[in-house]
Formats: C-alpha cells, sequence, structure tokens
C-alpha cells in the first residue's frame, strides 16, 4: 500500500492542488474541508492512519492547533507527522504549531515542489510501506 497523507484544508483549491501533486508522486491522498469531518472519518472502521497530515491551522469549526492536539493524544496517530500550513508565518505560529505536535511548518501561498520535498523529506518518497 503507497503511503497515506491526509489533507485538511477549508480551501477546495488547496486541497485539490495538493491532492493533484501527491498523487501524481506516487501517495494516497484523503482530503477534508475540516477537522471534525476529518476526525470523524478517523474513527470509521475503514479509515487508515495516515502516515503524513498537510494540516490548515484557519479551520472552520475547529482550528488546526486543535486536530493536531487530537491526533497527538491518539496513541495510534503517534507516528503519523503533521505538517501546519497557514498564511500566518510569525514565530508564535510556528511555535504554538511545534507545541500542538507539528513537525513542519509551511506558509501559504506555496510552490507545490515544496509541499512535496517537505513530505517526502518526512515520508522518504512514496516507496511502499513495509506492512
Amino acid at each position: 500500500m503507497n503511503k497515506l497523507v491526509m489533507v485538511i484544508d477549508d480551501s477546495a483549491t488547496v486541497r485539490k492542488i495538493v491532492e493533484t501533486c501527491l498523487r501524481r508522486e506516487g501517495f494516497d491522498v484523503k482530503s477534508f474541508p475540516d477537522g471534525v469531518e476529518a476526525m470523524r472519518w478517523l474513527t470509521e472502521p475503514d479509515a487508515r492512519v495516515p502516515d503524513l497530515v498537510v494540516l490548515d491551522i484557519g479551520l472552520p469549526k475547529m482550528d488546526g492547533y486543535e486536530v493536531a492536539r487530537r491526533l497527538k493524544t491518539k496513541p495510534q496517530f503517534s507516528n503519523t507527522v503533521i505538517i501546519m500550513l497557514s498564511r500566518r508565518d510569525g514565530m508564535i505560529d510556528k511555535l504554538k504549531g511545534r507545541l500542538a505536535g507539528a513537525k513542519d511548518y509551511l506558509t501559504k501561498p506555496f510552490k507545490t515542489q515544496e509541499i512535496i520535498s517537505v513530505i517526502e523529506s518526512h515520508l522518504g518518497g512514496p516507496a511502499l510501506t513495509s506492512q
């Protein structure tokens, strides 16, 4: 099975761009417009634990920090890499992201190559997982 990347962003455009470029690189992608829907999907019996989550901070209903914190409290997501995505690029925002459990922080607007190289630096490319 390919590595699974979950994309949580309220912008349909951002989701589409990230999905398209990751699929082209050989990743499986599952995307959601908000954290509530993403968390709900993760509780379903057929849901896979994502290898990595690209997480927008400014989400409706539940912000990215909250989603990250909730993921990090569950042992099954202890190896899931979280990458924050935001228009805000201040040190405080980055620090809050780290504290919430994010391994990396990308700012919008981003280049697709940037997202791919950050994801591949954490996952080592779309190589098949050994499960």
